[in-house]
C-alpha cells in the first residue's frame, strides 16, 4: 500500500489524529513504533494496566530490564518495579514520537502512562502520584492518564493548574465530559490568572463508546431493538456537539488567546466488540476535526486495510439527541448505566493492575533464583 492511498494518513488528513492503543518493548526495539510514524503518520501511543499486563507478563521482552532493576535495587515492590519498566517505555516512546511532537506545535506526538487504578477514588493519592510520575519520565510529550471519576475531577483542575498533559480516561457520559472540560478550563484559568503560561498544555478526554453499547442492547432487545448498535454513537455525537459549544465559546476564547490548546475528545473503546456489527462501526461513525481515535492493534490494522474516511461525527446529531431521548421513554436510565460502567471501568483496571504485579512478582522471584 502507498502512502497516499493508506486510509490512516487520510484520517489524520481529515482533521482526526490516528493513535494506537497499545505498547510493548518491542515495538521500540525492533523499529516498529518508528515504521508506523513513518507509514501511517501515527500521531500518538496510549498505554493502560491490561496492555502492560499482558505486554510484561506474556513475553521474556522485559527480563533483562527486569534483572536489571533487581540488581540495581534489591527488595523493591512489584508496584516499583512496574513503574521501573513501564517509565522507561514511555520515555523511549515519546522520545521516537518527539518528531511529531514538534511538527504539530506540541498537539500530537504523545504518549500516555496511567495512575494506579487503585487511586480512582483518592483525588491528593492521584495528584501526589501524577506529579511524581511527570517529574521521573521528564518528557514533554508525554501525559499523565487520570481517571474522570468524582474524585478525578480536582486531581485534573490541579494538574492542568501545574502545566500537565493531562489524559482523562473512562469517560462514558456527557454529563461527566461537561464536568471534565470545566475542570480543565478551571486549570487554565488558574495558571492565567498566577501569570502563567496555557501554551503547550495538551489534554484529550478520552470517551469510551463500544462499552456502552453492549451495556445498552441488552436492555433494548424487547423495547426498542431498532436502536441496538446506534445508543453509543449517538452518545459520543452529543459529546461532540457539547465539545464545539465549549471550545468555540467565549470562555475559552480568551484561553486562546493566551495561546492554550481546546481539550481534544478522543474516542476509546473503538473496537466492535459485537462480532454482528461491522468491524469499523465506531470508527467510521465518529470522524471529525479536532478528535483523536486510539485503536486497539487489530482495530488499527483493519482501519489501515480498509478504512473509509468522511465526516460522520458531526452528521444526523438531531436524530442522535431523539435515539438519547428514546431511551428514557422506554425506561432506561442512561446515568444509571453509564455511572455502572465506570464503576465496572474502574474495577476491571484495577483487577489488570492486581494481575499485573502478581505476575511481575512471580517473574521477579523466578529471575531472582
Amino acid at each position: 500500500m502507498s502512502k497516499s492511498t493508506n486510509p490512516l494518513r487520510k484520517l489524520n488528513a481529515a482533521g482526526q489524529s490516528v493513535w494506537c492503543d497499545h505498547i510493548h518493548r518491542g515495538m521500540l526495539e525492533t523499529g516498529g513504533l518508528a515504521a508506523m510514524i513513518e507509514d501511517d503518520d501515527l500521531h500518538g501511543i496510549t498505554s493502560n494496566p491490561s496492555i502492560f499486563d499482558k505486554a510484561i507478563s506474556g513475553s521474556h521482552e522485559y527480563d533483562a530490564l527486569l534483572q536489571r532493576e533487581l540488581r540495581a535495587h534489591p527488595g523493591q515492590s512489584s508496584r516499583d518495579l512496574f513503574f521501573a519498566l513501564a517509565i522507561e517505555d514511555i520515555r523511549d516512546g515519546a522520545d521516537v514520537l518527539r518528531p511529531v511532537y514538534e511538527a504539530t506545535g506540541g498537539v500530537d506526538g504523545m504518549i500516555s502512562l496511567e495512575v494506579s487504578p487503585d487511586l480512582a477514588n483518592d483525588t491528593e493519592g492521584t495528584i501526589r502520584e501524577a506529579r511524581a510520575l511527570h517529574a521521573r519520565l521528564a518528557r514533554p510529550n508525554v501525559m499523565i492518564k487520570v481517571p474522570a471519576t468524582l474524585a478525578g475531577l480536582p486531581a485534573i483542575e490541579e494538574l492542568i493548574a501545574d502545566g500537565m498533559n493531562i489524559n482523562v480516561t473512562l469517560l462514558f457520559s456527557v454529563p461527566r465530559y461537561e464536568a471534565v472540560a470545566e475542570a480543565y478550563l478551571r486549570g487554565l484559568e488558574r495558571r492565567r490568572a498566577a501569570g502563567q503560561p496555557v501554551g503547550r498544555i495538551a489534554s484529550v478526554a478520552s470517551f469510551f463508546v463500544s462499552r456502552v453499547d453492549s451495556a445498552i442492547d441488552p436492555l433494548l432487545v424487547d423495547k426498542r431493538p431498532e436502536l441496538q448498535g446506534k445508543i453509543a454513537i449517538a452518545n459520543a455525537k452529543l459529546a461532540y456537539r457539547r465539545y464545539q459549544e465549549i471550545f468555540e465559546g467565549p470562555r475559552f476564547a480568551a484561553l486562546k488567546v493566551a495561546g492554550a490548546l481546546p481539550q481534544r475528545l478522543l474516542w476509546a473503546s473503538t473496537s466492535t466488540k459485537n462480532p454482528d456489527y461491522p468491524e469499523l462501526l465506531y470508527c467510521e461513525s465518529l470522524i471529525g476535526p479536532q478528535t483523536v481515535n486510539t485503536m486497539p492493534p487489530a482495530t488499527y490494522e483493519a482501519f489501515r486495510e480498509a478504512g473509509r474516511v468522511a465526516y460522520t461525527l458531526g452528521q444526523d446529531v438531531s436524530a442522535a439527541q431523539l435515539q438519547i431521548t428514546a431511551l428514557g421513554e422506554v425506561g432506561i436510565d442512561l446515568k444509571a448505566v453509564t455511572d455502572k460502567l465506570e464503576a465496572e471501568g474502574v474495577t476491571i483496571f484495577v483487577k489488570a493492575f492486581d494481575n499485573l504485579l502478581h505476575h511481575l512478582e512471580s517473574k521477579a522471584a523466578k529471575l531472582a533464583a
